[in-house]
Parts: C-alpha cells; structure tokens; sequence
C-alpha cells in the first residue's frame, strides 16, 4: 500500500474519532475524503460510523466520484468532487452534522455571515477580526448531482472566498490544505456557529 494512502487513512480515522467525540457525526452520519497525489480520492464508504472506522471503511475512488474498489462511496461523493474542482489546493474535505450547525440553517433566512469574531483567524488567509466571512446555506436536496450544481453555481457567481457551506437541516461542509487544516476549520466554524446560535437566542 502507497505510503500517502496509509497515511491519509490514518488521518481520516483520528478525524473520526475526534468528530465523534464530539457528538459533530452521529449514528453513521457525515462523510470525509483526502485527495491523494494522483488526484484520486480516498473517501468513506456509505453508511459507516465515522466514529469506528478502519482501513476498510475507507475507498478509492476517481476524480469524478466512481468506485475504483467495487465499494460504494458516500452518497454525497459529488459535492466532495465539486470542492476538488472548484478548489485546486483542498487536500481534505469534512462533513459533520452538528446540532449548531443543523438548527443554525433551518433558522437562517439566507446566508449566514460571520464578522468581527477573532477566531475567523483561523481561516486562510484571514488576519484580523475586522473582517466578514459568508456562509452559503443551501437547500436539503437528495439529489445530489443537483445540489452540487447548485453549490458550483454560486461559487462559480461569487466574488467571496468561502471556507465552508451550510446544507439546511443536515449539517456542514469545509475543507483545508491538509486534514489537520480541514479539522481547524470544523472546529472554528462550529463555534462560531455556537456564537450565532447564542446571540440570536437559538436554545438547543
């Protein structure tokens, strides 16, 4: 086994691990990848506890989302391949469903956006508080193809830089340069989502 591959599974395994613990993946919700050298990806397999994985709950698929192992990937594969096009530096992609972030879109009337928080440092490219990072909020859609479309359309429309969407109802997406970048990224988005929820008076 490539050493790359091992070591991307590796990370992807802790990810779960530590997302779980969390309550941010719970029964056998979310989905994680890593881009690999090759620019295939190593992506979890429907319908696994991310907080149990092993090596075989994790698979190889192409570029455009197919199976190159015979198993069968996230259902959600398609919106992982639109971050890896649309961003050419992702190296990781996660997607927790946390309560913060599940009850934040169902109450958002549109985007949500985060300004003035000091932890939006931690974001690429971000050095100061004074600033507005914008979070899409896109509408539940089991058809995936059509949601990933969706989110390619306003990104493609967007002059902004965006570090991570909402799904209305399921959960969140982000990405980094590297999984350690992507779980930055989690953990910063959640408790600014936390921060949200409690300034407009959201009670879980």
């Amino acid at each position: 086994m490539l050493p790359e591959f091992q070591q991307r599974a590796d990370e992807l395994i802790d990810a779960g691990r530590l997302l779980y613990s969390m309550g941010m993946v719970p029964a056998t919700s979310g989905n994680f990848s890593a881009r690999l050298p090759d620019n295939n990806m190593l992506i979890t397999v429907s319908g696994r506890n991310k907080g149990r994985l092993e090596q075989g709950d994790l698979m190889l698929a192409d570029a455009a989302g197919k199976s190159l192992d015979g198993n069968k990937p996230s259902a959600e594969t398609l919106l992982h391949v639109q971050i890896y096009n649309r961003f050419a530096d992702a190296r990781c992609i996660l997607h927790p469903h946390s309560v913060n972030a599940t009850l934040l879109s169902i109450g958002a009337d549109g985007d949500i956006e985060l300004r003035d928080y000091e932890i939006l440092k931690a974001f690429p490219g971000i050095d100061t508080h004074e600033c507005t990072v914008t979070v899409p909020v896109f509408a539940n859609d089991q058809d995936i193809g059509r949601l990933s479309a969706a989110v390619e359309t306003r990104m493609q429309d967007s002059e902004e830089v965006f570090h991570g969407y909402l799904i209305r109802g399921h959960g969140f997406y982000t990405w980094g340069n590297s999984v350690a970048d992507a779980l930055r990224h989690v953990e910063a988005l959640e408790f600014l989502f936390d921060c949200e929820m409690r300034r407009k008076g959201v009670t879980r």
